[in-house]
């Protein structure tokens, strides 16, 4: 049985709501082995969560999954280490474990909703 993107998006937003109320950044390597998933299939999973985040004005979530530089990855927008910086500050903050799981159909929405 195949994980379908948005089902993957709500295992990821759990893990890094997770990392965020720790303060922790986690690597695409740390994330993937936390999902069973290789690195380099990350991105695609990542989007839905970031497209949902500006959808609903929230910190970029997906800020706090970084490279070995620690920086995230080239696909992230605003990757100034100064903003990324900033922007990791926000997700920190935010009481993510609060605010809950979107679930699937709102990953699944794409950002229009």
């Amino acid at each position: 049985m195949t994980v379908k993107i948005p089902e993957r998006a709500c295992q990821i937003w759990a893990v890094l709501a997770w990392a965020s109320r720790g303060q922790q950044t986690m690597t695409y390597k740390q994330l993937g082995a936390a999902i069973g998933v290789p690195p380099p299939g990350l991105g695609q999973l990542l989007d839905p969560i970031h497209a949902y985040c500006e959808a609903k004005a929230l910190p970029p979530l997906t800020v706090i999954v970084v490279g070995k530089d620690g920086m995230p990855g080239v696909g992230f927008p605003a990757a100034q280490p100064v903003e990324v910086l900033r922007r990791q500050r926000e997700v920190f903050s935010t009481d993510w474990l609060a605010h809950g799981n979107p679930g699937p159909s709102a990953f699944a929405a794409g950002p229009a909703e």
